[in-house]
Formats: structure tokens, C-alpha cells, sequence
């Protein structure tokens, strides 16, 4: 990948191509993975309840895992923490702000009960780990080894929860079912293929441009990946989301935000901390506290109205809380 940073040199303009290219392939790797997967796994006979919990479910949160990868890779493990945390501060504040606006979001007791609340805790994990020294022989603040094998056990706890319940709740499943076309086996690989090279490349591109342009900025590239980058990995469940409420069904869209989130932190986080160490950066407190506090603002919302809905005045409370804060943060930075 010399060939990204040769180019690099010509001006910041090219780092931003590239990250709008980066992004592109990096959300059409995931459709190819996703859909290639699916496919196979169905041509073996897995159910659709396994392939929509494993497969669909992991293939969404590709983006963030392979962003993290290379950061990780590259040394660059501001960019890690800030795409991940970003990312659940996006997916709350913005995305389910805008989808309220929109149309007020449903819930369902399952979201109410248990979505929600892990999503809590993930926020406030993340923040003992970065403002407390543990006593466990990890060097400093930040997410250590020892932080992301103790996400990674809350990761197992919540598939097996999700399993169970699914299980149990058959009626409720039906968003699980699996849409995918029949394809060859030959064809199916091949899309895995393409999507891993698109995942891939699309990672490179983004990690090497968002260091690149905040170098040029003179800023830290916390700042980069709260924002820009944080943003683009957010894209796809933004535009679900909003599309979803412009049809009326926005009820899908507390789902997918914090199915989201909970794969973030617990996941990609958690796998990204137990290969390289994490260390805290300048203001991440701030942030952690804002992924814990939009899960709060929303569970709040549902349980203090008897539609059990986000109406629009959460929706707006939300999008205002998150300009509060942005603004914060670029001012001093």
C-alpha cells in the first residue's frame, strides 16, 4: 500500500477522495461478504434465525472491525478507540435523532429491556477502563488486554442471550428471515472474495488518508475519527434508519442502532484491545460518558411515555445535545 502514501503527497484533496473511495468499498464489501456467506451458509442448510444472528449481523459491523484492524496495524490506536465510540455517539444521537424527527420511534420490550441497558453498560465499560488504573498489571488507562478479553465474555453472554431469546420468540424473529438469491457456489465465493479485497483496501484507504489530512490539519486524529470517520462507518445504518421511518416503520431502527453499538464496543472494540492495547487519549472520558449517556437518553424516552416511543422532542433533544457536544469538542481541541 506505498502506492496510497506516494499519492498522498500530492495535497489533501487526495486523502479526501480516498476516504469517500475508502468508504464506498468498504460498504460494498460488506453487501458482497454478507450476501456471498448467506448464501453458502443456506446452501448448507443453516436456518435463517443463525445466518440473520451470525452472518448478516457480523457482516454489518465489518466497516468499524476492519477500520479497526488497520488502525490497529498502523499504530494508530487514537483512530481505533475515537472510530468505535464515534460511532455509538452517531449512531444515538444523530441517527435516532434524525429518525424521530422523521417519525417517532417504536420499541419493542426486548429493546426496552435489554438492547438498551447493554448498550448502557458497554458506554460505562469503556469509561472505567479508560478513567480508572486497573490493578491488573495493564501500563495505563486506556482498553488493555485484559479489558477486551472481559468486553469479549460480555460479547458471548449477549449472543447467547440473543439465541435464546429468538428462539423462544419465534414471532418476533420475522426481521431475522434471510433475502438472499440463490447463487452458485463458485459465484458466492467469489463475492466473498471481492468483499474481503473491498473491506480491505476500503480500511487501508480510510486509515491512511484520516492520518494523512489530520497531520495536515494540525489535529489530533481523535478528532478525525469522532467525525469524519466515525460519520462514514455510521453512513449505512443512517440511511436505513432514516428510509425506515420515512415509510413509516421506524420501529426497525432501535434495533439496528444499538444491535449496532453493542457489536461495537463488545466486539470490534473488544478484538481490537486484546490484539494491541489501547491506550486513553486527551478528552476520551468525555467521550465514553456521551456513548453511555444517548443510550440513556433513549431508554429514558421509552419508559417515561405509554406509547413507549422516541417522539420527536427526544428526537430533537438528542440532535441539540450532540451539537452541544461537537461543538465542544472542536473548540478545544
Amino acid at each position: 500500500m506505498d502506492i496510497i502514501e506516494n499519492l498522498l503527497g500530492y495535497g489533501w484533496w487526495v486523502g479526501a477522495i480516498f476516504i469517500v473511495l475508502g468508504f464506498v468499498a468498504l460498504v460494498k464489501g460488506a453487501d458482497f461478504l454478507v450476501d456471498g456467506a448467506s448464501a453458502i451458509a443456506k446452501r448448507f442448510g443453516i436456518s435463517d434465525l443463525v445466518i440473520g444472528l451470525t452472518v448478516v449481523a457480523f457482516g454489518t459491523s465489518m466497516p468499524e472491525f476492519v477500520v479497526n484492524m488497520v488502525s490497529v496495524a498502523e499504530g494508530s490506536t487514537d483512530l481505533a478507540l475515537t472510530n468505535i465510540l464515534g460511532s455509538n455517539i452517531i449512531n444515538t444521537f444523530v441517527i435516532l435523532g434524525l429518525t424521530a424527527l422523521v417519525y417517532p420511534i417504536a420499541s419493542q420490550k426486548r429493546s426496552r429491556d435489554f438492547d438498551i441497558p447493554m448498550s448502557i453498560i458497554a458506554g460505562l465499560f469503556v469509561l472505567v477502563f479508560v478513567a480508572v488504573q486497573l490493578p491488573f498489571g495493564e501500563d495505563g488507562k486506556g482498553v488493555g488486554r485484559i479489558g477486551g478479553a472481559v468486553l469479549l465474555l460480555l460479547f458471548c453472554y449477549f449472543l447467547y442471550n440473543t439465541f435464546r431469546h429468538a428462539k423462544d420468540h419465534p414471532e418476533n424473529s420475522e426481521e431475522l428471515k434471510v433475502k438472499s438469491e440463490e447463487l452458485t457456489i463458485r459465484r458466492a465465493l467469489g463475492l466473498i472474495l471481492g468483499g474481503l479485497v473491498g473491506l480491505i483496501v476500503g480500511g487501508e484507504l480510510i486509515v491512511k488518508s484520516a492520518v494523512d489530512l489530520a497531520t495536515r490539519m494540525g489535529v489530533s486524529e481523535a478528532i478525525i475519527g469522532l467525525t469524519i470517520v466515525a460519520l462514514g462507518t455510521s453512513l449505512p445504518e443512517l440511511a436505513t434508519s432514516v428510509i425506515a421511518a420515512a415509510k413509516h416503520n421506524s420501529d426497525i431502527a432501535l434495533g439496528n442502532v444499538f444491535g449496532s453499538n453493542i457489536f461495537n464496543v463488545f466486539f470490534v472494540l473488544a478484538t481490537s484491545a486484546t490484539v494491541r492495547p489501547l491506550p486513553a487519549y486527551d478528552g476520551i472520558e468525555l467521550d465514553a460518558c456521551m456513548a453511555a449517556l444517548g443510550s440513556i437518553i433513549v431508554w429514558l424516552a421509552v419508559k417515561t411515555n405509554h406509547e413507549r416511543k422516541v417522539q420527536r422532542w427526544a428526537g430533537a433533544l438528542l440532535l441539540l445535545v450532540y451539537g452541544g457536544y461537537l461543538t465542544y469538542r472542536l473548540l478545544n481541541i
